[in-house]
Formats: C-alpha cells, structure tokens, sequence
C-alpha cells in the first residue's frame, strides 16, 4: 500500500472509531431530554483521549528519531513524570490548602491541568539545563532516567500522604492510572493549541530531524545546527507531552508502539511518518477508551492499564518479529 493510501486508511480508521465512540456508554440516547448531554459528554471525553494519544504518538516519532532508537519514547525525558508529580501536587495541595490560600482567580477543575504544565516546565528547564552543557545524547537520555525516577519517587510519596482521606486518595490514584473521564471542555481547549503548536512545530523540524538519521557528524556536514535541533525538539515533545498527562494521565505505550507499528509501512522520514503516526495515536487512545466504557465491569478500567494491556504484548511481538525478520534477513 502506498503512503497516500495508508493516509486514508488510518484517517478513515479515526473518524469511524471517533463517531462510534458517541454511540457507546452508559446512557440511553433514545432519551430525548438527555441525548445531546450524553453526545456532548462523549465527544468531549473522545476529544481529549484523541489530542493524548496524538501528543504522546507524535512526541514517540520525534524522540526516536533524535535519538536513533526505536525504544525511546517520550516518558524516557522526565517530562511525563514531571508533569504527573505536578498533577498530584495539585491535586493534594487544593485538599488541603486552607481557602485563602487557593488563587480564587482559577477554577477549581484547572488547577490539575495547570499543575501538569508547571511540573513539565521543571522537568523540561532541569533537562534543557543539561542539553546546555553537554552535547552527549547518552548524558540527555540518563538525566531524564534520573528526573522520571525522582518525579516518580516522589509521586509516590504524595500517593502516600493522600491516603488519610479515602476522597483524596481516590482521586490520586485515579489521576496516576490514567483516565479520559474527567476532562471536560475548559481541559481539552487548554490542551489543543499547546498539542497543535507542538506538533506544528515537530513537524517543521522533521527535515533536520531526518538528516540526523544518517548520524550527527553527517548531519552536520549537511549544515544541520544538532544541539539547536535537540534543545527545540526536546522542548516541544515536552510541551506536548504536558498537555496529554493534563487530560489523560499517564497512558503508557502509545509513544512507543504507534511509531513502531507504523515505520515499517510509511517508512522513516519524520515529516511522513509524523503526521500519521499522530492520527494513528488518537485513535488508538479512542479505541482504548471505548474498550474502558464497554468493559462489563462496576465501575470503570483506568485508561493507563488498557493502554498498557495493549501495548505491552503488541510490542513484545512486535519485537520478536523484527528480530526474527532479522535473523532470516
């Protein structure tokens, strides 16, 4: 198949999963008087886990392309855990923050996305510190080793302290599992440009990007400026990455498995395989959503584990089929 035609495939794909995420759920839309709120809920819910999985997609091509490595994905930079430590804090500090303590200025149900955002930006100002200093990826990939071990550490430490209130506790838990169904629409407009800007943006940068292919020295023969092509890809994966953990949590695999599915069909130039693994993304966060909604259990799965479940065995046979392919090549 051609390109264009996996283009059309995966777009046709999206939009089919996308309108039959509206029809699934709990609540009769032949309920005149409430059908167009469950509609309404619904695309809002399907609208979020589409820009997390097409961040968290688009983020995985990037990264692995700056790095040359098709296991990176975008949780190796810290960012992802920066962002979940600042969701979790915010979450624990407005439980039991005093009232005059809490900015009146901000709404109660922005301070988790906001909290997302600021974690990242500390992340990402600790990581760009390093890029700085250094012109070793190796050095770039163990800091941001070290900053997701500590973000995590310390996010455990809060999952600790929250447990004195069983509301409280809950309420972390679930935002560290991962889960579409709290977002609303003041959370999806927040996400949207900062997730259309990045991904703008790595996509302007897929040219240099797909030269570093062929190996920094050759890249730089060719007039590629590497540290400048590092310090803004790893700023805008960062962004992008912010804005999925502020309406989904932590989803784990969809930068990982996405790109992986996809380079072997559409190949590995950056600004062919960016924009689709993207579409890709969202509808595979979609797709895991509506499985959450269907699973015929009490209350509901969080998203991170389904995406996980998924991921986790696509990608191990994945795996052993490249290696296979390998060593019959």
């Amino acid at each position: 198949m051609t390109y264009r035609g996996w283009v059309i495939a995966v777009v046709s794909s999206g939009v089919v999963i996308c309108v039959a995420s509206l029809l699934v759920g709990r609540g009769d839309l032949g309920d005149s008087a409430l059908a167009g709120t469950f509609v309404e809920l619904r695309a809002t819910r399907a609208a979020a886990a589409f820009l997390a999985g097409a961040a968290l997609a688009a983020g995985g091509v990037a990264l692995q392309t700056l790095f040359r490595n098709p296991l990176v994905d975008p949780s190796i930079l810290g960012t992802t855990s920066g962002a979940s430590l600042g969701g979790q804090l915010a979450i624990l500090g407005f439980h039991v923050a005093p009232s005059w303590l809490r900015p009146s200025f901000v709404s109660p149900e922005m301070l988790l996305p906001l909290g997302c955002l600021a974690g990242a930006l500390v992340a990402l100002a600790i990581l760009l510190a390093v890029i700085g200093r250094t012109r070793s990826e190796l050095a770039v990939l163990l800091t941001g080793f070290l900053l997701s071990t500590l973000f995590l550490s310390v996010g455990a430490l809060v999952m600790s302290l929250a447990q004195d209130s069983w509301e409280l506790g809950r309420a972390v838990v679930s935002f560290t599992l991962g889960g579409v169904g709290g977002a609303g629409l003041r959370h999806v407009l927040l996400a949207l440009p900062l997730v259309v800007f990045a991904l703008v943006a790595l996509w302007g940068w897929g040219r240099p990007l797909g030269l570093l292919l062929s190996g920094e020295d050759e890249a730089q023969s060719l007039g590629v400026d590497v540290p400048q092509v590092r310090r803004w890809t790893v700023l805008w994966v960062a962004v992008a990455t912010a804005a999925a953990v502020a309406i989904g949590g932590n989803l784990g695999f969809v930068g990982l498995i996405v790109p992986h599915v996809l380079r072997a069909r559409v190949g590995v130039a950056p600004r062919r395989l960016l924009p689709i693994a993207a579409i890709a993304g969202g509808t595979f966060v979609v797709l895991c959503d509506v499985a959450v909604r269907m699973a015929p259990v009490r209350g509901e799965l969080p998203l991170g584990v389904i995406t996980g479940l998924v991921g986790g065995p696509l990608f191990i046979a994945l795996l052993v089929r490249s290696q296979r392919e390998v060593d019959h090549g």
